[in-house]
């Protein structure tokens, strides 16, 4: 039976009833093909190209749909990707929410069963905490108000730190500045849309650390999945970058050294380093010297050479011949959820995925971010 077929027959067993959710009326399409003209709902003809769409709260009945329609996708055709069409429709409630923060308490405790030294709650590079603290516009208990919009990010990292022990440790990385156009986004300023406004971060980085015991965080900017220039400067890219990638080197280093001035007593670790290639050590060095962080993260540089740092400690530099040519094309690996690395010093590993990666680019969503 045809593939097309046999998605259709099949969502339409479990189809979304057509008034749902306060009079709802799932839309219709007609469909030419070569040999007859089909009539579907729209959601299912997305869910043929393997694209999930969710246009309602996320609450157990949507939830439920949702996965059956990514079990039957997986069923069909395990190898091919599934999509979710980006958009603003996926707003999930305030319960929804509620309950995320014992969570986080939950998964400290099994880390740390587990033996791991530390955990990280992640507020940065557009992930649920993140637009939750630049939420301005979302009503309710979790937006609008500074308070609000803190909320989450704080009453999670408290039931985290429930579970810290001597050897144990609960961190956070935290995105100062999104990038966007006021009011969106953490860290943006009203008055020059291009700039930052560290005011909040700042007050952020101070009740973590007083009211909620937080000694260390790694800083960073951007969203890597919208604002890549902003997030890991580079050469090439998705896009061309608007800026000289020295220009968001100075605002992560400026930035952070602003916010560092500002609490002095937490332990900073800095981010985005990787564009300086060969000379990113001595920049890493200039930034801990000035008072600016701590110490700094490699990412990208990771990638290209993951004994770097025992280089250093051996030789006193970083080897050239290793280092990150900021190409982007481990973003792309990222963003197309294939295995990750260097596609350009391990090219007998990561190239082949990376061909695979071209060949189905043509077929992903115009809207496509990963």
């Amino acid at each position: 039976m045809h593939v097309e077929k046999v998605l259709n027959d099949s969502f339409n067993r479990v189809n979304v009833p057509q008034m749902q959710g306060g009079g709802y009326i799932s839309p219709s399409i007609l469909e030419e093909r070569q040999l007859n003209v089909t009539q579907m709902d729209v959601f299912s003809r997305l869910m043929m190209d393997r694209i999930i769409f969710l246009g309602t709260e996320v609450n157990d009945y949507t939830a439920n749909v949702i996965q059956a329609q990514l079990l039957y996708l997986d069923s069909a055709d395990a190898d091919k990707d599934i999509f979710r069409a980006a958009d603003d429709s996926c707003i999930v409630t305030d319960d929804y929410l509620d309950a995320l923060v014992e969570k986080f308490g939950e998964g400290a405790r099994l880390a740390k069963e587990a033996g791991f030294d530390a955990v990280d709650v992640k507020s940065s590079h557009g992930y649920l905490f993140q637009e939750m603290i630049g939420a301005r516009l979302r009503p309710g208990k979790y937006g609008g108000s500074y308070e609000n919009r803190t909320r989450l990010l704080k009453d999670s990292i408290a039931a985290a730190k429930r579970e810290e022990t001597d050897t144990f440790l609960v961190t956070s990385r935290i995105g100062i500045y999104d990038g966007y156009v006021y009011p969106y986004g953490f860290g943006v300023s009203e008055e020059c849309p291009d700039a930052p406004d560290l005011a909040e971060p700042i007050r952020l980085l101070k009740e973590l650390r007083d009211d909620h015991g937080l000694s260390m965080v790694c800083l960073t900017m951007g969203n890597p999945y919208a604002t890549t220039h902003v997030t890991r400067p580079y050469d090439a890219g998705m896009y061309v970058p608007p800026e000289h990638p020295l220009e968001g080197i100075a605002r992560m280093c400026a930035g952070i050294g602003q916010v560092k001035a500002a609490v002095p007593e937490m332990t900073i670790f800095a981010s985005a380093p990787s564009y300086l290639r060969r000379y990113a050590d001595l920049y890493t060095a200039g930034c801990v010297e000035e008072g600016l962080c701590d110490g700094m993260l490699f990412g990208r540089l990771s990638f290209a050479d993951p004994d770097f740092a025992n280089e250093i400690l051996k030789t006193g530099r970083l080897d050239p011949k290793r280092v990150c040519l900021t190409c982007g094309k481990c973003g792309d690996l990222i963003r197309s959820h294939k295995p990750t690395g260097c596609v350009v010093r391990d090219s007998e590993v990561f190239v082949p995925f990376y061909k695979d990666y071209l060949e189905g680019r043509d077929s992903l969503p115009e809207n496509f971010r990963g």
